[in-house]
């Protein structure tokens, strides 16, 4: 556990988190504990993952929504690309994430709800096609005061890990695809107010040209968020 108090250490000691910025942290469930008694005030925190179950029972194995929300949790991910694939096994399919998607909202938490196309995809030109395919059985079953608690994450599966990112203009492209597809779908009072993050290699070198973009409003962030590095990040923000 040293390694994980030396990360929290970093976040407790850096500087101020701006005023329009707001931050989590979503570790993994064996920390959850430690970064809820001693993480910052100032920084929520939030579950990888959690299930479809609406409430505890014989789910051996599984973390529901509601026990997230009783040991203190803001957020939870639902819908990572590593999840969708399944780590060699069946992968979790769109319906899967959107009803764990309204479990977890049912239950109190808030949503980074992950999205986002593998590199043949992008490649073929269907980015827009695969988003849409992600998100429209949540549009299907959420209500519009649902969508206030969401925040959609898109994360291109090819820049996630592996150092590669998309250019400012790539990402922000298809933010506002996916903006206007919450627009036809959902409506444009949602549209226009839901944050979509950008995920996939961001980091205090390349942050504040993406956030700079008019419709990349945050970040999911992985390997920057383990370091130092993880405050130019959250500095970034104009």
């Amino acid at each position: 556990m040293a390694s994980v108090k030396d990360v929290i250490k970093v976040f407790n000691e850096a500087g101020p988190i701006p005023a329009n910025v707001e931050v989590a942290i979503c570790a993994p469930y064996i920390h959850l504990g430690l970064c809820l008694s001693s993480l910052r005030e100032d920084i929520a925190v939030g579950a990888q993952n959690c299930g479809v179950n609406a409430k505890e029972g014989a789910y051996t194995g599984e973390i529901c929504a509601s026990q997230l929300v009783d040991a203190g949790c803001v957020w939870v991910i639902i819908g990572h690309s590593e999840r969708r694939e399944g780590f060699g096994m069946a992968g979790e399919d769109e319906e899967l994430c959107a009803k764990k998607l309204k479990t977890a909202l049912d239950a109190g938490l808030k949503v980074m709800f992950a999205i986002g196309e593998k590199k043949e995809e992008r490649e073929a030109g269907i980015t827009m096609d695969v988003c849409a395919k992600q998100l429209k059985p949540a549009a299907e079953i959420l209500t519009e005061e649902d969508w206030k608690n969401v925040a959609i994450a898109y994360e291109p599966v090819w820049a996630i890990g592996t150092g590669l990112t998309a250019t400012p203009e790539m990402a922000q492209e298809t933010h506002a695809a996916i903006r206007a597809w919450m627009a036809d779908n959902v409506s444009a009072d949602v549209a226009k107010a839901i944050r979509i993050q950008y995920g996939g290699s961001m980091k205090g070198a390349n942050a504040k040209e993406l956030l700079a973009q008019p419709d990349i409003d945050g970040g999911l962030i992985g390997g920057a968020s383990l370091t130092a590095d993880f405050f130019n990040v959250v500095n970034g923000v104009l």
